[in-house]
């Protein structure tokens, strides 16, 4: 199911369940009951807990969006770094640069194929990427320089594999869930709470409180989605994070989408 599906099945419902409780409790109201005004300390109150809870929700919102940011940058830093090995082996002969660049391609088919879907699904990425980036340094280190133009390359592609291992493991260490779960209650139980708070005040049922008290509802739900997604440093579903690799790669792209 989408996410955008599951987003709108549960805001639908969530603003239904509000107004309907809204309604109901409009029609068991006691004749002698004033509704035409709130006492001051329940207006006072749902002040407070609607700005400490918009609070925690900006922070938690932050958090993610800064956790995304970062697998992301560590992503493009590891797809550059062997975008770059590919070009600067371009100095050694046909067989020596056949096969770095072999390898090279080897490696990303598995990121974006084998690792990635195990990221997405919250597992560890496999041991045989490591193997195949342990495998091309191997390679790269004991390719003797032959001449003057091979010796100035040789050490910027050891850096630059060293700088595609360093944020690997950035990598690898950024697919767990950004929020702890005493978060997660924290911001599910504060939304409930404050979606009740509307309870307390002296909400009618005319069309303006009604449709006011259902984008409210649909907004915090919204806000929850959004911290949900986000939560997920390389995504929910498919591979579309990768697209570092895809941009630098994209031979290699064309092969696994056939």
């Amino acid at each position: 199911m989408s996410e955008w599906l599951v987003l709108a099945i549960a805001m639908a419902l969530v603003c239904a369940l509000v107004l309907a409780m809204t309604v109901i409790r409009h029609r068991r109201v006691a004749d002698d009951e004033d509704t035409s005004e709130t006492p001051d300390v329940i207006e006072y109150m749902t002040m407070m807990v609607g700005v400490v809870y918009a609070i925690v929700l900006g922070l938690a919102i932050a958090g993610v969006w800064e956790a995304r940011g970062a697998a992301e940058d560590s992503v493009r830093r590891e797809a550059q770094s062997l975008y770059e090995v590919t070009q600067r082996a371009d100095v050694y002969p046909a067989p020596v640069r056949d096969r770095i660049r072999g390898e090279v391609d080897a490696y990303v088919s598995h990121t974006v194929n084998v690792d990635w879907p195990r990221l997405v699904d919250g597992k560890e990425a496999s041991p045989e990427g490591a193997e195949l980036l342990g495998k091309l340094r191997t390679d790269v280190t004991h390719q003797s320089p032959a001449n003057e133009l091979q010796a100035q390359a040789y050490q910027p592609l050891l850096d630059q594999i060293a700088a595609a291992d360093d944020a690997r493991h950035s990598r690898t260490q950024s697919d767990e869930s950004t929020l702890p779960s005493v978060v997660w209650v924290g911001l599910v139980v504060g939304g409930v709470v404050t979606i009740g708070l509307i309870f307390t005040l002296q909400i009618r049922r005319s069309g303006r409180e009604l449709l006011l008290a259902g984008l409210f509802s649909a907004l915090i739900v919204f806000l929850l989605f959004m911290v949900w997604s986000f939560d997920a440093p390389f995504g929910r579903d498919g591979t579309d994070s990768a697209g570092a690799f895809q941009d630098l790669f994209p031979a290699l792209s064309v092969t696994a989408s056939r």
